[in-house]
């Protein structure tokens, strides 16, 4: 368990948050994360809740949020109200639809295949997926990663 007046090295913070040393410094230097503390000898030292905002952007990114999308959420504290935040909130709402969007792409997908499966052949009277080349759409977001 972590206590509040603990600080960790940017090692012990990589391990701990699931990030790479190389992207801790990258998110400092974009500003998705505040500039770290600093050791009298200069190296970096972080708090828990800095882990918690690591984690948060882990989260966001599985989402597919891009990085820069994330950085209003980050400027909330731990504590903040999504409610409090209409602007954010809605940004929030608009980010599931698109995501709820995706997913129905690829369930078309799936059925698309599935009726192959049971068909037993590959040629359709017609394409039944109306989204435009589906998977390369999800790859170039990482959902898959």
């Amino acid at each position: 368990m972590m206590s509040e007046n603990e600080l960790f090295s940017i090692k012990e913070t990589s391990e701990k948050a699931g990030l790479s040393e190389d992207t801790i410094r990258y998110y400092e230097k974009i500003g998705l994360l505040p500039r770290a503390e600093r050791k009298v000898n200069r190296h970096r030292v972080y708090r828990p809740e800095d882990i918690l905002t690591m984690k948060l952007i882990t989260c966001l990114k599985k989402t597919g949020m891009s990085l820069e999308e994330m950085k209003p959420y980050l400027q909330m504290s731990m504590d903040s109200d999504l409610a409090d935040f209409p602007e954010e909130r809605e940004m929030l709402v608009n980010h599931r639809k698109k995501v709820e969007a995706q997913i129905a792409s690829l369930q078309q997908v799936v059925d698309f295949i599935d009726e192959k499966l049971h068909k037993r052949s590959m040629f359709p009277d017609e394409c039944p997926i109306t989204g435009e080349n589906q998977m390369s759409v999800l790859e170039k977001k990482n959902i898959f990663s």
